[in-house]
């Protein structure tokens, strides 16, 4: 009789209620991360004065280009600095005065305000892999990537429930020119999602088309007083700022728009192949880059980044889940909080051709790498494959399903009265079970982090569904997510402003590949 009435109810009302709310349709978003647990921290005091030190030797000493710029050359003229050329030298103590006035955290607004992050504290956001020429699926396997691959992915991040962000460029859509895809893939973030997202950095023309559509869609008021948008402006390992991501940050800082300062790294080829001379360059690099981001606009927000991984000294190749990258991801972390610095690193790294055990066991290494290491922004969390170069549909929604555990991790061990349940061991005794107690009952739906994707049916009844490997589960998901995809509303005026914007834009260039 106690298994009877469940069927029952589940023909009526409260069944097709729990039924709606298995299907995912009701699209839900978890919170971004806040950590209830330590970080996981390599350097003691001694290692990070070391390293500190010898960072501000290399900026006085060596220093750094600042590549096409002359205006940047002459701010750091005015600020201290020892131009020589295009070399800038920085005396001890002046790169980092100059990052005290960025802020330790700030909230990065969503057009849906329920959605806005804050980046730095002990938050983290969970953001999808950013920048791959390439694609990959089931049905139409490794090739270049569309608007229409772009879009897919944009909604695969809009219906995922565990990231928090929209990303930027989620895959590079090679059908459209360079000079105008910028403003397509931008299109798409603000219309297919309601989630935060990121700016274009290829030119800082394209980084002002980026500030100038969050104007059409947040209002141009607010985004000079508030960060809508973050931007990823990597460094020309070593030690080289070129005029393009120098020139869209100057943009970004001069707006109050986010940007990520972070070296690519490939140790041994870009930076010693030591952990700690490694985190040195990186340090002098980020030092001097957020100073920059300071002379442009003090308080403008920045992030500390670091993207490193090691290379296989037999065929050049760049590695991924490596103790290597692991120390020196977990060292960057300290140094970004000693700087006071909102952390990015990390992600779903891996180098396999495909979504394999290789790709697990890296990607799992590098997700609880970034976890541990007090990352506050985590780029390509989802969606990486093959270095870097592929953004693969079915390793989306993989490495977004277990991005779950990231959120179970983080929330530490409650001990409150219910966490302790002395009523349910009182309830129970000796012998006895815990499937029907008061206790479980009243916790079951939330006691356990339940995976939407992976198989942990009875064999048989594996079998009998067809034998499914995750690999084809996670074909299924995706094309489940798609089809059940619903557009968030908005504002009409707004969403003709930036249609009209982007059709104005195209129309007064030439299309451009190059």
């Amino acid at each position: 009789m106690a298994e009877a009435a469940p069927r029952r109810r589940s023909r009526g009302g409260g069944g097709a209620a729990r039924r709606a709310e298995r299907s995912g349709i009701n699209i839900e978003t978890a919170k971004y991360i806040e950590r209830n647990i330590p970080n996981f921290e390599v350097l003691n005091d001694e290692a990070l004065e070391i390293i500190e030190y010898n960072a501000d030797t290399i900026l006085e000493e060596v220093g750094v280009n600042f590549v096409d710029n002359p205006a940047a050359l002459e701010r750091w003229r005015e600020a201290g600095a020892d131009v020589t050329g295009e070399r800038v030298r920085i005396p001890r103590g002046l790169a980092r005065k100059l990052c005290s006035t960025a802020p330790s955290e700030f909230t990065q607004h969503a057009r849906n305000p329920a959605k806005s992050v804050v980046i730095g504290g002990k938050n983290m956001v969970l953001a999808p892999v950013y920048g791959p020429p390439f694609v990959r699926d089931a049905a139409g396997g490794r090739r270049y990537a569309t608007m229409d691959d772009f879009n897919k992915f944009v909604k695969l991040a809009y219906m995922s429930k565990w990231l928090h962000h929209s990303g930027g460029t989620v895959c590079e859509p090679t059908d459209i020119p360079v000079n105008k895809r910028h403003l397509d893939m931008l299109l798409a973030h603000m219309t297919l999602s309601d989630k935060p997202f990121m700016g274009s950095v290829t030119e800082p023309s394209r980084a002002l088309d980026s500030v100038e559509m969050a104007g059409l869609l947040f209002g141009k008021d607010f985004v000079q007083n508030n960060t809508v948008m973050t931007s990823l402006t990597n460094i020309n390992s070593p030690m080289t700022f070129d005029d393009v991501m120098m020139g869209s940050l100057e943009v970004y800082a001069q707006n109050m728009q986010a940007c990520i300062i972070s070296p690519f790294i490939v140790g041994g080829a870009m930076a010693p192949v030591s952990v700690a001379g490694t985190l040195t360059q990186v340090l002098a690099e980020v030092l001097a880059g957020v100073a920059y981001s300071q002379l442009v606009r003090p308080g403008a927000p920045v992030i500390f980044g670091a993207m490193v991984t090691s290379i296989d000294m037999g065929s050049g190749a760049p590695t991924f889940g490596t103790p290597e990258a692991s120390h020196i991801t977990y060292g960057a972390g300290q140094l970004a909080r000693r700087l006071n610095l909102p952390f990015r690193s990390a992600g779903s790294f891996c180098g396999s051709k495909l979504p394999d055990a290789q790709a697990a066991y890296e990607t799992a290494n590098s997700l609880n790498m970034g976890l541990l290491s007090g990352v506050n922004f985590m780029l390509h969390s989802c969606g990486w494959l093959e270095g870097g170069l592929v953004a693969d549909f079915e390793k989306f929604v993989m490495d977004a399903d277990q991005l779950g555990v990231l959120h179970g991790l983080a929330k530490g061990v409650a001990i409150d009265e219910n966490a302790q349940a002395m009523e349910a061991i009182r309830e129970v005794g000796p012998g006895g079970h815990y499937l029907g107690c008061d206790h479980t009952q009243a916790n079951f739906k939330s006691a356990f982090w339940k995976s939407e994707l992976l198989d942990y049916k009875p064999f048989e009844q594996w079998e009998e569904e067809g034998s499914r490997d995750t690999y084809a589960l996670a074909t299924n998901r995706v094309e489940y997510l798609l089809a059940n995809y619903q557009q968030p509303a908005l504002d009409p005026a707004i969403n003709e402003a930036l249609h009209s914007y982007v059709a104005e834009k195209k129309a007064s260039m030439p299309d451009s590949f190059m």
